[in-house]
């Protein structure tokens, strides 16, 4: 049976509905997932489907998380509490071992320090706790001279851009987030999911691939020493799956920065539309000059740990680039593992936000989202 479609567009977005509802149609009968759009500000679509699930359904967004941890970034060199070409130990000086000392706080944001894991790996408890992966990384030689290439920090790019934000300001950047973010526009994104809230979680589910998906993945396996396998700590004994980093309380409660958020669609959305735009009387977080600055390409080519084209700003995924070409120059926000895509398109006004609770496969911004993404910006330039 077809779960059912709720919610709500604005005038002008019917489409929008039109396309989710054709796609639910065409998934699973246990699918689960919310959309939500704002455009200058204003919320004009907020959808949801699946059994159970309703507009304050909060679930594991993986590496969306990024995009909350670097807007507190972004915040502070807009403050000029932290300085991009600053090299990183003038914050934190312990980083400078094993030949880092020369990378700047612009470079690590743009994910060419070389130190996207530990030789030894992580527990499963390290990786929920921000403070002992940025203590352990400081001592870790980087697996390319820093600042020369560039490759994906998937687990620990939050951890060390998170230790400089404790060192400039003395408090941790889930504790800016929710202080400056999070909290004054009440929105349902958390990095640090308090424990009242725990009945709203939905438990991420894995979805097992296509035959035809499953030969993709085979194909692009990697061996258990490759800079790939350490960068996702897949080199370790006992590694644990995708959906058990989301699924552990422990990380829920942490909330580390790098894949441990948990959101609604709303709050992914709604997170965006304060970066770029008015919402409820409040001016954007962001300066048009620092919006420019943190969505502008800094690295480019080919990612060494994801082993193919990738495009980054400073904290940021390059959202053009990387999925959506249709969109707007300058694009900023970050998919997540299990299939969730947020991002913000300042010359059209659109935030978007979308959530699935199925991991979505070969992993990252879930396919569906290409469809769902020009449907909404479509709308958006229209009205």
């Amino acid at each position: 049976m077809t779960p059912e479609v709720h919610g709500t567009v604005a005038d002008g977005f019917e489409a929008v509905r039109e396309e989710f509802a054709a796609f639910v149609a065409e998934e699973r009968p246990d699918y689960e997932g919310q959309l939500c759009a704002y455009v200058h500000g204003r919320r004009v679509v907020d959808l949801w489907a699946g059994d159970g699930a309703d507009a304050g359904s909060l679930y594991g967004v993986f590496s969306s998380t990024k995009g909350a941890a670097h807007l507190v970034v972004a915040l502070l060199v807009q403050d000029g509490t932290l300085e991009l070409d600053r090299k990183v130990t003038y914050y934190w000086p312990e980083f400078g071992a094993e030949g880092k000392g020369g990378l700047t706080l612009r470079d690590l944001l743009a994910h060419r320090a070389g130190l996207v894991g530990l030789d030894a790996g992580f527990s499963a408890e390290e990786l929920a706790d921000d403070r002992v992966i940025a203590e352990r990384l400081a001592d870790q030689r980087p697996f390319w001279r820093p600042g020369t290439a560039f490759g994906y920090h998937a687990l620990v790019i939050g951890a060390l851009t998170g230790e400089v934000v404790r060192r400039a300001t003395g408090r941790t950047l889930q504790e800016v987030y929710e202080d400056r973010v999070r909290a004054p526009y009440g929105l349902d994104f958390y990095l640090g999911l308090p424990e009242a809230l725990e009945p709203r979680f939905r438990s991420v589910q894995p979805m097992a691939p296509t035959p035809k998906q499953q030969a993709l993945l085979d194909a692009e396996a990697t061996g258990p020493h490759t800079l790939s396998s350490i960068a996702f700590n897949t080199h370790v004994p006992d590694p644990g799956g995708l959906v058990d980093h989301a699924n552990s309380r422990l990380v829920r409660a942490k909330g580390p920065a790098s894949a441990g958020g948990v959101a609604a669609a709303r709050g992914m959305a709604g997170m965006y539309a304060a970066a770029i735009s008015e919402v409820d009387d409040r001016p954007p977080l962001l300066k048009p000059d620092t919006i420019a600055e943190f969505g502008q390409i800094h690295s480019v080519g080919y990612d060494l740990v994801a082993r193919a084209h990738k495009a980054f700003g400073l904290g940021f995924q390059a959202t053009a680039d990387n999925w959506y070409p249709f969109l707007g120059a300058g694009a900023f926000g970050h998919s997540g593992a299990g299939g969730a895509q947020a991002f913000a398109d300042p010359r059209s006004g659109l935030a978007y936000g979308y959530t699935r609770r199925r991991c979505a496969f070969p992993g990252g911004a879930a396919p569906e989202n290409v469809r769902l993404v020009r449907a909404v910006h479509t709308a958006a330039l229209a009205v």
